[in-house]
């Protein structure tokens, strides 16, 4: 045999080895229920949280925990490990429920021992909601279903009891809960496999917000016809039923529910949609503002372009060290009367609000760093936009030269008042001049 070769046979054997899951058993929440009639005759369901385990392995294998109740997966077409990504133990929260069929009986087509089952239904979901998997396990039985609503009479499982299971039907999807921007294109994932050939499968998607409902998709395998659109039918032939959200907007909040049928199971994956845009925020103010003392401005925080409404805008203050470091004195909200806008639409659905207050300079105030924090659930942490405050004394050069303006606009409004005021003196002393020379001249002739 070759090197190469060799080394290629070497490497599938890695890859096969690291292929295998690693998660051996989990621990599960076991929600049992119990149904009885109260006192008005009317029936009433108990839900019961019973410890169990869900452990991987073959038919005979002894309970990893003897004393609980185990769920004992055993090989099949489907893995629920296959599902889990590299998750540890630890990052994975199972549940398992009883699942009803209602009373309907059909045989499941894979060989077994017996011609009847018993269902359960197995979530996984990741502690940070990367992934949500959903199993229905088949637990065979000799025991024939009693013709009514399975629920009215569940077989009793005892506190050490280890059900050998199979996965009959899968559901996964990696986008459990969604946060999508404005105008973005968007893929609600969800896949599924069956445990035979074959299967004749109904897949549908419907949307649901404020008690509306809306079908969106469905699809039927032994027609093949489908309705709505969103789901891609070469894909969904390949067990991937993830719907495609062209263009996003705020319309499109709400949940959304993959649903996938093989008579008579039935499992539904839910998908919440949330539509977020981050704010943009700026001031009215440059980064450094220098007033004189007594003087005084208009602060504005301006907050726009934000969905959903959840804003809130804080403005604080803090002295500041000579140097422009923090001066040791803890941040404060400031002391004056912010004033907040309502909330303004804009027409792509986003918000506008502005903060605002009215600043009185004052000299103890200069070297003061006043900042307006927003916070909204798009951001991780809040944006901080801000300026520092600078506070002079008046100067008195700016007194003189008012006064000196003031003098020269009387001067320039006196002056044309005392030039005519001039010229008709100068007309009176010539008038009394002549009126004088002519009476001396009637004197004079009146002496002749």
């Amino acid at each position: 045999m070759s090197f190469f070769l060799m080394l290629n046979l070497f490497l599938i054997l890695c890859a096969g080895v690291h292929g295998v899951p690693q998660v051996s058993w989990l621990p599960c929440q076991f929600v049992d229920e119990h149904v009885f009639l109260n006192s008005l005759n009317h029936t009433e369901t108990q839900l019961v949280h019973r410890q169990a385990l869900l452990q991987f392995g073959q038919k005979g294998d002894a309970p990893v925990n003897p004393h609980g109740i185990t769920f004992l997966v055993t090989g099949s077409k489907l893995d629920l490990r296959r599902y889990l990504e590299g998750a540890e133990a630890e990052q994975v929260e199972c549940e398992i429920y009883r699942f009803s069929t209602s009373g309907i009986h059909i045989r499941w087509p894979v060989k077994g021992d017996h011609e009847y089952n018993r269902w359960f239904t197995c979530t996984l979901k990741h502690t940070r909601g990367l992934f949500k998997v959903t199993g229905i396990l088949r637990h065979p039985t000799d025991q024939p279903p009693s013709g009514q609503p399975d629920y009215h009479s569940w077989a009793p499982i005892e506190d050490r009891e280890t059900l050998t299971t199979t996965v009959a039907l899968v559901t996964k999807t990696r986008t459990p809960s969604v946060s999508a921007r404005l105008s973005s294109k968007q893929k609600l994932h969800c896949q599924f496999a069956v445990d035979h050939k074959a299967p004749h499968i109904t897949v549908e998607w419907q949307w649901h917000q404020y008690g509306r409902r809306d079908e969106l998709f469905s699809y039927d395998s032994s027609t093949g016809q489908t309705q709505g659109s969103g789901v891609s039918l070469k894909n969904l032939t390949q067990g991937d039923a993830s719907l495609t959200i062209p263009r996003t907007d705020t319309s499109h909040e709400g949940k959304y529910v993959c649903s996938v049928s093989v008579n008579p199971l039935s499992m539904k994956m839910d998908i919440n949609l949330h539509i977020e845009e981050a704010p943009r925020v700026s001031l009215n103010v440059g980064p450094a503002l220098s007033l004189q003392e007594g003087e005084e401005q208009k602060i504005s925080c301006v907050v726009e372009g934000y969905y959903p409404l959840d804003v809130e805008t804080i403005w604080y203050s803090e002295k500041l060290s000579a140097s422009g470091q923090k001066g040791g004195v803890s941040r404060s909200k400031v002391s004056y009367s912010v004033q907040r806008t309502s909330h303004i639409r804009n027409t792509d659905d986003t918000y506008k609000l502005t903060a605002s207050f009215y600043l009185t300079a004052s000299l103890r105030d200069t070297g003061r760093e006043f900042t307006c924090s927003v916070s909204h659930q798009s951001l991780r942490e809040p944006i901080i936009k801000g300026f520092t405050l600078t506070v002079t004394e008046p100067s008195f050069w700016a007194l003189y030269l008012a006064v000196d303006l003031f003098l020269v606009f009387i001067v320039c409004k006196m002056l044309p008042y005392l030039i005519r005021r001039g010229k008709r003196k100068s007309m009176q002393k010539l008038y009394r001049a002549a009126l004088k020379q002519t009476n001396m001249k009637e004197e004079e002739s009146l002496l002749h």
